[in-house]
């Protein structure tokens, strides 16, 4: 049976259509064509469709977006035997989370996505060593204490694409609430209710990437301190929160 099933692998017959024509499990065949590979001294590369390797035009739009959610809450795992882009997304915005993969598979498609459930949210997994070639941002240690600047060609996406940048943000590291204050009206005091948007994140420089974004396409901002540390980005204009409502919009 073992010599049946490596000589369909040879073909380029698929390890599960093989697993299922024998009736064993993919692990076997999978391991069967490893051994068979050694064995003859063929040295296999996975294929790939990463942009900057194979020379493919990057899904622009798709790919701002998913820069937006990987420096907000994405990180990247890159060792041997384990390579991954992670995006977290709260589990309570199912659209988010379709939104993260479609993402990943617009910007590359081969790769196998994966969803894992964790407490409270939902990790978002593509498959491939080939993420560090698209996000050079990634690095040892935490995102805010080492420096993130984008490359030339990602500032160009970026410039294209803004709203679709800022929506990758928002959708990690944002929110739009609804703020709450009184004043007085002939007389009376009364309770005004109004919508406004806020990103946080502890990297100057990304809250810098999102506030620079955020003056290209007209809307106006402030930082708003946590105590003593400004890590809160706030949008409160009427004619700003109109803007972010019409390009960003809330969670869902």
């Amino acid at each position: 049976m073992r010599e049946e099933a490596v000589a369909l692998l040879r073909r380029g017959i698929p390890n599960r259509t093989v697993a299922e024509q024998f009736g064993i499990p993919r692990g076997t065949v999978a391991w069967w064509r490893h051994e068979d590979r050694r064995v003859r001294g063929e040295t296999y590369s996975p294929p790939t469709d990463c942009p900057p390797c194979t020379g493919r035009d990057v899904h622009p739009s798709a790919y701002a977006y998913l820069l937006g959610l990987y420096l907000g809450d994405g990180h990247i795992i890159s060792k041997p035997k384990q390579h991954h882009l992670s995006i977290f997304c709260d589990a309570s915005w199912s659209g988010l989370v379709d939104a993260a993969e479609e993402a990943m598979r617009l910007v590359m498609p081969l790769p196998r996505v994966s969803r894992r459930a964790r407490k409270g949210c939902i990790e978002v997994k593509s498959h491939t060593h080939h993420w560090t070639c698209l996000f050079p941002q990634h690095g040892p240690g935490k995102k805010h204490e080492r420096r993130i600047i984008l490359d030339g060609w990602q500032q160009e996406i970026v410039d294209a694409y803004p709203w679709e940048f800022i929506k990758g943000l928002i959708h990690s590291d944002g929110c739009r609430i609804t703020n709450w204050t009184t004043r007085m009206v002939g007389g009376e005091r009364k309770r005004y209710e109004y919508p406004r948007y806020f990103f946080t994140n502890k990297s100057d420089d990304i809250r810098r990437l999102c506030t620079d974004t955020l003056t290209k396409v007209g809307v106006e901002w402030t930082v708003l301190a946590r105590g003593s540390d400004p890590f809160n980005v706030s949008i409160a204009r009427k004619a700003s929160v109109a803007l972010m409502d019409a390009h960003v919009g809330p969670k869902h």
